[in-house]
């Protein structure tokens, strides 16, 4: 009678656990293969936008919500007090929730703005139900404009921004008009160049081919202008999700709104100047955009959309789904080095190719068409990919608790500006910091396991995971560590101030 050999079974088990998750990375892969072939950027430069007559241009309300923005807030409102408009059919709102010194701050640009002749108003609630979203459907009901251009408080709109954008809405077909994210601070450090290619491939690649493909893509919450009765047509701003940009977005275009996307208007603002803040903002975006699946998943499925379109979305809408598969790839690879039952070393290597270079040729991609240098963007676009699995336990955590979670409380992302390092507001830590680092002692014993059993082909993989996890875990330690100091000075030169 055979007998039943458990180990070379649970090898292969962990050999072909380890071969699906890369099958499903690599789905994932493919598409943006399939995006950098559909890719054409710039062809927008000299298409033709429909000329309004001046005396015919609508009422636009900018709308700023602020909330403990004491660092980027005055900068903000000042450049918003330039933007070229007629001042009769400009009105400027200063959605303040903060209860700290921003709200002297935001008082005092206001009134300056309102002496210079504009209508401008600082907008103010009893609390903060809705956080953002809440702001924002509290102004519209007061707000003069049939259109709303929507600010976070780190940008800084050039003054031509609504002359470059509002000529589409001469199009009765458009809901709403995005402009391109730029990022003052990219150059600050190696952790802001990787979080600014990150940004590009979205605003650069990603964006772009879903618009020039004709399928859905998302408002991203600023730096764009709504129409307002496409925000009424599709039920207004709602706050049972962490990403009310992205849930008003679909919830416009499946009632029929179209959206237009101008690469070559770009917004300056900043990226996250530390590791703690990055996660905040990252965790919030991944378990919103969960939440929207959720919501919106099976209306999307069952709507008159063409196939294409309905594919894109929820592509776009569970693509967070990657970081939960890399986790277990990080868990699993380690172990599977040099196990009895594995199959064919091309077949890992091709599937590893997949899902690895063509992330990394995606962010090389972007980079070379905003005319970064070869060595740089090559250096970024690695970056942006350590980054990215280094993220994977974090952000692990917001996706399932987007999947099964409440809906949780807005984290505002905090901001450097130009303010000193005890006048900036510290991004609250979740979890064990520098976590990551158990991971990387994970993966430096796959290398070392790979040395002895002269398994050359797998240390490049295994390096590659064990310096993402290092670069993020030791980051996240030393911002912990550091955090402590800029508070300790602070109480022993003035009164605490109020938590953000």
């Amino acid at each position: 009678m055979p007998t039943l050999n458990l180990d070379l079974l649970d090898d292969r088990l962990l050999v072909w656990g380890y071969l699906a998750t890369l099958a499903l990375l690599s789905v994932y892969g493919l598409h943006r293969v399939w995006m950098l072939l559909r890719f054409r950027f710039g062809h927008q430069r000299h298409e033709h936008t429909p000329a309004t007559p001046f005396a015919d241009l609508p009422i636009v309300t900018v709308q700023l919500p602020v909330y403990n923005e004491r660092t980027v807030a005055a900068r903000l409102i000042r450049a918003c007090g330039h933007l070229a408009w007629p001042r009769e059919r400009l009105e400027i709102q200063v959605l303040d929730d903060s209860n700290d010194e921003t709200r002297d701050i935001v008082d005092e640009e206001v009134r300056q703005l309102v002496a210079h002749g504009l209508d401008a108003k600082v907008v103010r609630r009893a609390d903060r139900v809705g956080y953002k979203a809440g702001a924002l459907a509290h102004g519209q009901r007061t707000a003069r404009g049939e259109y709303i251009a929507i600010f976070d408080a780190d940008f800084v709109p050039q003054a031509d921004f609504l002359h470059n954008l509002m000529p589409h809405f001469a199009d009765a077909r458009i809901g709403m008009v995005q402009a391109r994210w730029g990022h003052d601070n990219r150059d600050d450090n190696m952790l802001t160049r990787a979080e600014s290619a990150l940004l590009d491939g979205h605003f650069v690649i990603e964006h772009t081919v879903r618009h020039d493909t004709g399928v859905f893509f998302n408002f991203n919450g600023t730096a764009g202008i709504w129409r307002r009765q496409a925000i009424e047509d599709a039920g207004g701003w709602e706050h049972d999700t962490l990403t009310e940009d992205l849930d008003l977005s679909y919830r416009a275009q499946l009632v029929g709104w179209r959206f237009v996307y101008k690469p070559m208007v770009v917004a300056p603002a900043e990226v996250p100047p530390d590791i703690a803040a990055f996660k905040s903002q990252q965790h919030r975006w991944a378990k919103g955009s969960v939440q929207v699946f959720r919501k919106l998943g099976w209306r999307i499925v069952t709507s008159r959309e063409p196939i294409k379109t309905k594919l894109e979305a929820l592509a776009h809408l569970t693509g967070n789904v990657g970081y939960p598969a890399v986790l277990f790839l990080a868990l699993l690879l380690p172990a599977s080095v040099g196990l009895k039952g594995s199959v064919a070393p091309w077949i890992s290597l091709a599937l590893f190719v997949s899902c690895s270079l063509s992330v990394l040729a995606f962010y090389e991609r972007s980079q070379s068409v905003l005319g970064r240098p070869l060595a740089r963007r090559m250096v970024d676009a690695f970056a942006a990919v350590l980054l990215g699995i280094g993220m994977c336990v974090s952000q692990t955590r917001a996706v399932f608790e987007g999947l099964f979670g409440e809906t949780g409380a807005f984290v505002r992302t905090p901001k450097k500006g130009d303010a000193p390092r005890a006048k900036r507001y510290q991004a609250a830590l979740k979890g064990l910091p520098g976590v990551e680092l158990l991971v990387a002692a994970w993966f430096a014993w796959g290398m070392w396991q790979a040395v002895e059993l002269e398994l050359w082909g797998s240390l490049p993989f295994l390096a590659l995971f064990f310096a993402s996890f290092t670069w993020v875990g030791a980051l996240t330690l030393t911002d912990r560590v550091r955090a402590l100091w800029p508070a300790r000075e602070v109480r022993t030169k003035r009164a605490p101030s109020p938590a953000a």
